[in-house]
Protein backbone atom coordinates (compact mmCIF):
# COMPACT_ATOMS: atom_id res chain seq x y z
CA UNK A 1 0.00 0.00 0.00
CA UNK A 2 2.26 2.49 0.56
CA UNK A 3 3.76 1.90 -3.34
CA UNK A 4 0.05 3.12 -3.92
CA UNK A 5 0.45 6.27 -1.40
CA UNK A 6 2.97 7.77 -3.40
CA UNK A 7 1.54 7.68 -6.40
CA UNK A 8 -1.57 9.87 -4.97
CA UNK A 9 -2.91 11.99 -8.12
CA UNK A 10 -2.91 15.86 -7.76
CA UNK A 11 0.80 15.43 -7.60
CA UNK A 12 3.13 18.81 -8.51
CA UNK A 13 4.43 16.56 -10.66
CA UNK A 14 1.44 15.16 -12.34
CA UNK A 15 0.91 15.15 -16.69
CA UNK A 16 -2.21 14.08 -16.68
CA UNK A 17 -3.99 17.45 -15.55
CA UNK A 18 -5.53 15.16 -12.71
CA UNK A 19 -5.77 17.94 -10.30
CA UNK A 20 -8.35 20.16 -12.06
CA UNK A 21 -11.57 21.29 -10.02
CA UNK A 22 -9.26 20.57 -6.85
CA UNK A 23 -11.53 22.01 -3.31
CA UNK A 24 -10.49 23.00 -0.02
CA UNK A 25 -11.48 21.32 2.30
CA UNK A 26 -10.99 23.54 5.56
CA UNK A 27 -13.37 21.57 7.91
CA UNK A 28 -11.07 18.57 7.74
CA UNK A 29 -9.35 19.66 10.85
CA UNK A 30 -12.17 19.53 13.01
CA UNK A 31 -12.89 16.38 14.56
CA UNK A 32 -16.43 16.23 14.20
CA UNK A 33 -17.02 17.00 10.32
CA UNK A 34 -15.13 13.65 9.91
CA UNK A 35 -18.02 11.27 10.82
CA UNK A 36 -20.59 13.50 9.55
CA UNK A 37 -21.87 11.37 6.27
CA UNK A 38 -20.57 8.38 5.03
CA UNK A 39 -20.60 9.69 1.50
CA UNK A 40 -17.32 10.74 -0.34
CA UNK A 41 -16.43 12.78 -3.60
CA UNK A 42 -14.29 10.66 -5.93
CA UNK A 43 -12.84 11.91 -8.95
CA UNK A 44 -11.92 10.73 -12.24
CA UNK A 45 -10.25 11.56 -15.44
CA UNK A 46 -10.61 15.16 -15.78
CA UNK A 47 -13.70 17.24 -14.49
CA UNK A 48 -15.93 14.01 -14.30
CA UNK A 49 -16.59 13.43 -10.53
CA UNK A 50 -18.90 11.35 -8.47
CA UNK A 51 -20.83 10.85 -5.37
CA UNK A 52 -20.13 7.46 -3.67
CA UNK A 53 -21.58 6.00 -0.12
CA UNK A 54 -18.83 4.63 2.17
CA UNK A 55 -20.59 1.01 3.19
CA UNK A 56 -17.99 -0.98 4.42
CA UNK A 57 -16.97 2.50 6.68
CA UNK A 58 -13.44 2.48 5.45
CA UNK A 59 -11.13 5.05 6.63
CA UNK A 60 -10.70 7.29 3.48
CA UNK A 61 -8.34 10.69 3.41
CA UNK A 62 -7.84 12.68 0.93
CA UNK A 63 -5.98 11.42 -2.39
CA UNK A 64 -6.52 7.82 -1.78
CA UNK A 65 -7.17 6.08 -5.03
CA UNK A 66 -10.51 3.52 -4.69
CA UNK A 67 -11.85 0.70 -6.44
CA UNK A 68 -15.68 1.96 -6.65
CA UNK A 69 -18.87 0.58 -8.06
CA UNK A 70 -19.55 1.27 -11.89
CA UNK A 71 -22.02 -0.82 -14.09
CA UNK A 72 -20.41 -2.83 -15.67
CA UNK A 73 -17.46 -3.44 -13.62
CA UNK A 74 -15.54 -1.43 -11.76
CA UNK A 75 -13.94 1.89 -11.68
CA UNK A 76 -10.68 3.22 -10.34
CA UNK A 77 -10.33 7.19 -9.02
CA UNK A 78 -9.38 9.52 -6.55
CA UNK A 79 -10.72 10.50 -3.42
CA UNK A 80 -10.70 14.61 -3.36
CA UNK A 81 -13.51 15.30 -0.74
CA UNK A 82 -14.29 13.59 2.77
CA UNK A 83 -16.66 14.82 5.60
CA UNK A 84 -19.23 17.52 6.17
CA UNK A 85 -17.91 19.12 3.26
CA UNK A 86 -19.70 16.36 0.82
CA UNK A 87 -22.74 17.82 1.75
CA UNK A 88 -22.22 21.23 1.28
CA UNK A 89 -20.66 20.51 -2.67
CA UNK A 90 -23.87 18.25 -3.36
CA UNK A 91 -25.95 21.52 -2.73
CA UNK A 92 -23.65 23.55 -4.69
CA UNK A 93 -24.46 21.07 -7.73
CA UNK A 94 -27.82 20.43 -7.02
CA UNK A 95 -27.92 16.78 -5.77
CA UNK A 96 -30.76 16.01 -3.17
CA UNK A 97 -29.04 13.25 -1.12
CA UNK A 98 -32.01 11.37 -0.31
CA UNK A 99 -33.14 11.05 -3.87
CA UNK A 100 -29.98 10.16 -5.59
CA UNK A 101 -28.66 6.88 -6.15
CA UNK A 102 -25.55 6.49 -4.29
CA UNK A 103 -23.13 3.50 -5.65
CA UNK A 104 -20.22 1.70 -3.56
CA UNK A 105 -16.92 2.17 -2.75
CA UNK A 106 -15.48 -1.39 -2.90
CA UNK A 107 -11.95 -0.85 -1.15
CA UNK A 108 -8.66 1.01 -1.68
CA UNK A 109 -7.19 0.47 -5.23
CA UNK A 110 -4.69 -2.38 -5.26
CA UNK A 111 -1.47 -2.54 -7.26
CA UNK A 112 -3.05 -4.50 -9.58
CA UNK A 113 -5.66 -2.58 -10.24
CA UNK A 114 -3.39 0.55 -10.35
CA UNK A 115 -1.53 -1.14 -13.28
CA UNK A 116 -4.69 -2.17 -15.11
CA UNK A 117 -5.71 1.59 -14.30
CA UNK A 118 -2.26 2.83 -16.34
CA UNK A 119 -2.53 0.41 -19.12
CA UNK A 120 -6.35 1.32 -20.06
CA UNK A 121 -4.98 5.09 -19.71
CA UNK A 122 -1.96 4.71 -21.99
CA UNK A 123 -4.57 3.51 -24.88
CA UNK A 124 -6.91 6.58 -24.53
CA UNK A 125 -5.01 8.80 -27.22
CA UNK A 126 -4.24 6.06 -29.87
CA UNK A 127 -7.90 4.82 -29.36
CA UNK A 128 -9.08 9.09 -29.93
CA UNK A 129 -7.07 9.35 -33.24
CA UNK A 130 -8.79 5.90 -34.46
CA UNK A 131 -11.90 6.65 -33.97
CA UNK A 132 -11.94 9.94 -35.00
CA UNK A 133 -10.53 8.11 -38.41
CA UNK A 134 -13.43 5.74 -38.25
CA UNK A 135 -16.00 8.58 -37.73
CA UNK A 136 -14.49 10.73 -41.07
CA UNK A 137 -14.64 7.23 -42.71
CA UNK A 138 -18.67 7.34 -42.23
CA UNK A 139 -19.09 11.14 -42.92
CA UNK A 140 -20.53 11.96 -39.83
CA UNK A 141 -20.17 16.10 -38.87
CA UNK A 142 -18.71 15.42 -35.44
CA UNK A 143 -15.62 15.82 -33.38
CA UNK A 144 -14.23 13.18 -31.02
CA UNK A 145 -12.13 15.50 -28.45
CA UNK A 146 -11.72 12.76 -25.26
CA UNK A 147 -11.66 9.09 -24.84
CA UNK A 148 -11.76 8.10 -20.72
CA UNK A 149 -11.35 4.61 -20.58
CA UNK A 150 -12.64 2.85 -17.42
CA UNK A 151 -10.35 1.53 -14.75
CA UNK A 152 -11.19 -2.22 -15.67
CA UNK A 153 -10.70 -1.71 -19.56
CA UNK A 154 -14.51 -2.90 -19.70
CA UNK A 155 -15.99 0.27 -21.20
CA UNK A 156 -14.30 3.41 -22.73
CA UNK A 157 -16.21 6.89 -22.89
CA UNK A 158 -16.28 9.02 -26.29
CA UNK A 159 -16.96 12.74 -25.33
CA UNK A 160 -17.64 14.28 -28.65
CA UNK A 161 -19.02 18.11 -30.44
CA UNK A 162 -21.57 18.60 -32.74
CA UNK A 163 -23.37 21.09 -34.40
CA UNK A 164 -26.46 19.34 -35.61
CA UNK A 165 -27.81 15.87 -34.45
CA UNK A 166 -25.46 12.76 -35.32
CA UNK A 167 -26.81 9.32 -36.06
CA UNK A 168 -23.67 7.54 -34.37
CA UNK A 169 -25.27 4.05 -34.23
CA UNK A 170 -23.05 2.71 -37.22
CA UNK A 171 -20.30 4.27 -35.28
CA UNK A 172 -20.96 2.50 -32.19
CA UNK A 173 -20.63 -0.98 -34.01
CA UNK A 174 -17.51 -0.14 -35.59
CA UNK A 175 -15.60 0.89 -32.40
CA UNK A 176 -17.21 -1.79 -30.39
CA UNK A 177 -15.88 -4.53 -32.85
CA UNK A 178 -12.87 -2.64 -33.32
CA UNK A 179 -11.78 -2.15 -29.36
CA UNK A 180 -13.97 -4.87 -27.47
CA UNK A 181 -15.31 -2.49 -24.90
CA UNK A 182 -18.73 -1.35 -24.05
CA UNK A 183 -19.24 2.00 -25.84
CA UNK A 184 -20.62 5.23 -24.41
CA UNK A 185 -21.07 8.28 -26.20
CA UNK A 186 -21.28 12.00 -24.60
CA UNK A 187 -22.22 14.96 -26.35
CA UNK A 188 -20.21 18.15 -24.53
CA UNK A 189 -19.98 21.72 -25.79
CA UNK A 190 -17.09 23.75 -26.65
CA UNK A 191 -16.58 25.36 -23.19
CA UNK A 192 -16.54 22.06 -21.56
CA UNK A 193 -14.12 20.28 -24.21
CA UNK A 194 -11.50 23.16 -23.41
CA UNK A 195 -12.24 22.76 -19.88
CA UNK A 196 -10.90 18.71 -20.39
CA UNK A 197 -8.21 19.61 -22.51
CA UNK A 198 -6.73 22.76 -20.66
CA UNK A 199 -4.64 25.33 -21.50
CA UNK A 200 -3.03 28.91 -21.15
CA UNK A 201 -5.04 31.44 -21.33
CA UNK A 202 -3.74 35.05 -23.09
CA UNK A 203 -3.73 36.07 -19.36
CA UNK A 204 -0.93 33.79 -18.93
CA UNK A 205 -2.86 31.52 -16.19
CA UNK A 206 -4.48 28.51 -16.53
CA UNK A 207 -7.76 28.30 -18.40
CA UNK A 208 -10.62 28.88 -15.77
CA UNK A 209 -13.14 26.11 -17.33
CA UNK A 210 -10.32 23.90 -16.54
CA UNK A 211 -9.44 24.95 -12.84
CA UNK A 212 -12.09 25.99 -11.22
CA UNK A 213 -15.69 26.58 -13.13
CA UNK A 214 -18.11 24.25 -12.75
CA UNK A 215 -21.38 25.77 -14.43
CA UNK A 216 -20.97 27.48 -17.51
CA UNK A 217 -23.01 30.64 -17.89
CA UNK A 218 -23.54 32.30 -20.99
CA UNK A 219 -21.80 35.24 -22.35
CA UNK A 220 -22.93 37.98 -24.85
CA UNK A 221 -21.37 40.47 -26.75
CA UNK A 222 -23.60 42.66 -24.23
CA UNK A 223 -20.98 42.29 -21.14
CA UNK A 224 -18.56 43.84 -24.13
CA UNK A 225 -20.20 46.71 -24.68
CA UNK A 226 -21.14 47.63 -20.81
CA UNK A 227 -17.40 47.41 -20.14
CA UNK A 228 -16.66 49.63 -23.37
CA UNK A 229 -14.50 46.97 -24.66
CA UNK A 230 -13.65 46.73 -28.50
CA UNK A 231 -15.96 44.32 -30.62
CA UNK A 232 -12.74 42.22 -31.73
CA UNK A 233 -13.72 38.87 -32.32
CA UNK A 234 -10.03 38.01 -32.13
CA UNK A 235 -9.81 39.27 -28.98
CA UNK A 236 -13.16 38.61 -26.83
CA UNK A 237 -12.99 34.64 -28.32
CA UNK A 238 -11.71 32.13 -26.10
CA UNK A 239 -9.71 28.99 -26.79
CA UNK A 240 -13.06 27.19 -27.19
CA UNK A 241 -13.70 29.58 -29.93
CA UNK A 242 -16.85 30.91 -28.07
CA UNK A 243 -17.14 34.74 -25.82
CA UNK A 244 -14.46 34.49 -22.70
CA UNK A 245 -15.86 33.37 -19.47
CA UNK A 246 -14.13 36.29 -17.95
CA UNK A 247 -16.28 38.83 -19.67
CA UNK A 248 -18.91 38.00 -16.90
CA UNK A 249 -16.64 38.39 -13.88
CA UNK A 250 -16.28 42.22 -13.85
CA UNK A 251 -20.10 42.48 -15.31
CA UNK A 252 -22.05 43.79 -12.44
CA UNK A 253 -19.80 45.95 -11.16
CA UNK A 254 -19.32 47.92 -14.35
CA UNK A 255 -23.71 47.93 -14.87
CA UNK A 256 -23.73 49.25 -11.15
CA UNK A 257 -21.46 52.30 -11.80
CA UNK A 258 -22.88 53.65 -15.10
CA UNK A 259 -26.53 53.21 -13.78
CA UNK A 260 -27.03 56.62 -13.44
CA UNK A 261 -25.51 57.76 -16.98
CA UNK A 262 -27.14 59.71 -19.51
CA UNK A 263 -28.00 57.54 -22.66
CA UNK A 264 -25.17 57.59 -25.45
CA UNK A 265 -27.35 58.29 -28.02
CA UNK A 266 -28.70 61.58 -27.01
CA UNK A 267 -26.89 64.29 -29.35
CA UNK A 268 -25.85 67.01 -27.36
CA UNK A 269 -26.98 70.46 -29.21
CA UNK A 270 -24.69 73.64 -29.02
CA UNK A 271 -24.87 76.56 -31.00
CA UNK A 272 -21.68 75.36 -32.69
CA UNK A 273 -23.29 72.54 -33.62
CA UNK A 274 -24.56 68.68 -32.65
CA UNK A 275 -21.85 66.43 -30.26
CA UNK A 276 -22.07 62.33 -30.83
CA UNK A 277 -20.61 59.98 -28.20
CA UNK A 278 -17.56 58.81 -28.94
CA UNK A 279 -16.76 57.34 -25.57
CA UNK A 280 -17.08 56.65 -21.57
CA UNK A 281 -15.02 56.75 -18.34
CA UNK A 282 -17.07 54.98 -16.36
CA UNK A 283 -14.88 54.84 -13.43
CA UNK A 284 -13.78 58.52 -13.92
CA UNK A 285 -17.21 59.29 -15.07
CA UNK A 286 -16.08 61.53 -17.91
CA UNK A 287 -17.64 61.27 -21.62
CA UNK A 288 -16.35 61.98 -24.43
CA UNK A 289 -18.23 63.71 -27.49
CA UNK A 290 -16.92 64.22 -31.19
CA UNK A 291 -18.57 67.12 -33.59
CA UNK A 292 -18.68 63.69 -35.70
CA UNK A 293 -20.86 60.65 -35.76
CA UNK A 294 -18.59 58.84 -37.44
CA UNK A 295 -15.52 59.72 -37.00
CA UNK A 296 -13.35 61.53 -34.37
CA UNK A 297 -13.02 65.08 -34.85
CA UNK A 298 -12.77 67.99 -32.05
CA UNK A 299 -13.18 65.53 -29.01
CA UNK A 300 -14.58 67.02 -25.52
CA UNK A 301 -14.70 65.43 -22.12
CA UNK A 302 -17.66 66.15 -20.14
CA UNK A 303 -18.61 65.16 -16.67
CA UNK A 304 -22.25 63.01 -16.24
CA UNK A 305 -23.34 65.57 -13.99
CA UNK A 306 -22.53 68.38 -16.78
CA UNK A 307 -23.93 66.05 -19.45
CA UNK A 308 -27.07 65.71 -17.55
CA UNK A 309 -27.54 70.20 -17.70
CA UNK A 310 -26.81 69.71 -20.80
CA UNK A 311 -29.45 67.20 -22.33
CA UNK A 312 -32.18 68.83 -19.55
CA UNK A 313 -31.45 72.24 -21.12
CA UNK A 314 -32.12 70.56 -24.71
CA UNK A 315 -35.04 69.09 -23.94
CA UNK A 316 -36.49 72.43 -23.23
CA UNK A 317 -35.73 73.31 -26.87
CA UNK A 318 -32.83 75.87 -24.95
CA UNK A 319 -29.06 75.03 -26.98
CA UNK A 320 -25.99 75.75 -24.71
CA UNK A 321 -23.68 78.23 -26.06
CA UNK A 322 -20.77 76.27 -25.58
CA UNK A 323 -20.21 72.20 -24.49
CA UNK A 324 -18.98 72.99 -20.58
CA UNK A 325 -16.24 70.50 -19.63
CA UNK A 326 -14.54 69.52 -16.66
CA UNK A 327 -11.37 70.79 -16.77
CA UNK A 328 -9.21 69.36 -13.66
CA UNK A 329 -10.73 65.70 -15.09
CA UNK A 330 -9.92 66.42 -18.14
CA UNK A 331 -6.22 67.50 -17.83
CA UNK A 332 -5.94 64.79 -15.91
CA UNK A 333 -7.03 62.13 -18.71
CA UNK A 334 -3.87 64.41 -20.78
CA UNK A 335 -1.08 63.06 -18.43
CA UNK A 336 -1.73 59.10 -20.08
CA UNK A 337 1.16 56.86 -20.08
CA UNK A 338 5.13 57.40 -19.55
CA UNK A 339 6.97 54.91 -20.44
CA UNK A 340 9.80 55.86 -17.88
CA UNK A 341 12.11 52.35 -18.60
CA UNK A 342 12.11 53.69 -22.70
CA UNK A 343 14.86 56.76 -21.16
CA UNK A 344 16.89 53.34 -20.89
CA UNK A 345 17.43 52.00 -24.41
CA UNK A 346 19.29 48.59 -25.42
CA UNK A 347 21.02 50.64 -27.59
CA UNK A 348 22.14 53.31 -25.75
CA UNK A 349 25.71 52.54 -25.63
CA UNK A 350 26.41 51.71 -29.37
CA UNK A 351 24.56 55.27 -30.45
CA UNK A 352 26.77 57.10 -28.11
CA UNK A 353 30.38 55.39 -29.28
CA UNK A 354 28.59 55.89 -33.23
CA UNK A 355 27.63 59.01 -32.59
CA UNK A 356 31.69 60.37 -31.00
CA UNK A 357 33.04 59.10 -34.11
CA UNK A 358 30.61 60.70 -36.27
CA UNK A 359 31.79 64.19 -34.29
CA UNK A 360 35.42 63.52 -34.49
CA UNK A 361 35.36 62.45 -38.03
CA UNK A 362 33.49 65.84 -38.72
CA UNK A 363 35.75 68.05 -36.65
CA UNK A 364 38.28 66.53 -38.34
CA UNK A 365 37.30 67.04 -41.82
CA UNK A 366 36.32 70.96 -40.58
CA UNK A 367 39.96 71.12 -39.60
CA UNK A 368 41.37 70.60 -42.75
CA UNK A 369 39.14 72.65 -44.95
CA UNK A 370 39.70 75.38 -42.92
CA UNK A 371 43.44 74.85 -43.24
CA UNK A 372 43.00 75.10 -46.97
CA UNK A 373 41.49 77.91 -48.92
CA UNK A 374 39.65 77.43 -51.88
CA UNK A 375 40.73 78.71 -54.78
CA UNK A 376 38.28 81.38 -56.74
CA UNK A 377 38.09 79.42 -59.65
CA UNK A 378 35.41 77.01 -61.78
CA UNK A 379 34.32 73.79 -60.57
CA UNK A 380 36.69 70.58 -61.14
CA UNK A 381 33.86 69.84 -64.12
CA UNK A 382 34.13 72.76 -65.85
CA UNK A 383 38.39 72.39 -65.46
CA UNK A 384 37.75 68.95 -67.02
CA UNK A 385 35.53 70.27 -69.80
CA UNK A 386 37.92 73.07 -70.66
CA UNK A 387 40.78 70.07 -71.15
CA UNK A 388 38.53 68.62 -73.47
CA UNK A 389 38.87 71.92 -75.57
CA UNK A 390 35.68 73.48 -73.93
CA UNK A 391 36.09 77.07 -72.47
CA UNK A 392 34.02 77.92 -69.45
CA UNK A 393 32.36 81.33 -70.24
CA UNK A 394 33.40 84.48 -67.78
CA UNK A 395 31.02 86.62 -67.24
CA UNK A 396 33.49 89.35 -66.36
CA UNK A 397 37.00 89.78 -66.09
CA UNK A 398 37.19 89.91 -62.22
CA UNK A 399 35.70 86.54 -62.03
CA UNK A 400 37.78 84.95 -64.92
CA UNK A 401 40.22 82.54 -63.24
CA UNK A 402 44.40 83.62 -63.51
CA UNK A 403 47.24 81.27 -65.01
CA UNK A 404 48.77 80.69 -61.52
CA UNK A 405 45.27 79.35 -60.14
CA UNK A 406 44.59 77.48 -63.16
CA UNK A 407 47.78 75.76 -62.77
CA UNK A 408 47.44 75.22 -58.78
CA UNK A 409 43.97 73.39 -60.17
CA UNK A 410 45.60 71.17 -62.09
CA UNK A 411 47.85 69.82 -59.48
CA UNK A 412 45.30 69.29 -56.98
CA UNK A 413 43.46 67.54 -59.83
CA UNK A 414 43.40 63.50 -58.76
CA UNK A 415 45.35 61.56 -61.35
CA UNK A 416 42.73 59.09 -61.80
CA UNK A 417 41.28 62.12 -63.89
CA UNK A 418 44.22 63.22 -65.51
CA UNK A 419 44.18 63.11 -68.91
CA UNK A 420 47.44 64.10 -71.08
CA UNK A 421 47.92 67.24 -72.79
CA UNK A 422 47.17 67.70 -76.66
CA UNK A 423 48.12 69.93 -79.10
CA UNK A 424 46.45 71.00 -82.25
CA UNK A 425 47.33 68.12 -84.26
CA UNK A 426 46.12 65.71 -81.57
CA UNK A 427 50.03 64.40 -80.52
CA UNK A 428 51.32 64.79 -76.91
CA UNK A 429 53.28 67.89 -75.95
CA UNK A 430 55.71 65.38 -74.39
CA UNK A 431 57.04 64.03 -77.63
CA UNK A 432 58.10 67.10 -78.85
Amino acid sequence: MEEIQDEKIGCSGCSSRCGKLDVFDWLEDLPESIGATDIIEVQFKNTRKGYYRNSNAIRFAKGDVVAVEASPGHDIGTVTLTGELVLMQMKKNNINPETYEFKRVYRKAKSADVEKWDEAKGLEHETMLESRRMAERLGLNMKIGDVEYQGDRTKAIFYYIADERVDFRELIKVLADRFRVRIEMRQIGARQEAGRIGGIGPCGRELCCSTWITNFVSVTTNAARYQEISLNPQKLAGQCGKLKCCLNYELDAYVDAQKDFPDIAIVLETVDGPYYHFKTDIFKRLMWYSTEKEYPAGLVSVSVDRVKEVVRLNSKKQKVDKLPTDEPQAALAEVGYQNVVGQDSLTRFDDLKGGNRRRSKGQRSQGQKSQRQRPQGPKPQAIKKQGEGQKPKAQNKEQAPSQEQKQQNQKRRPKRRYKPNLNKNGDNKAKE
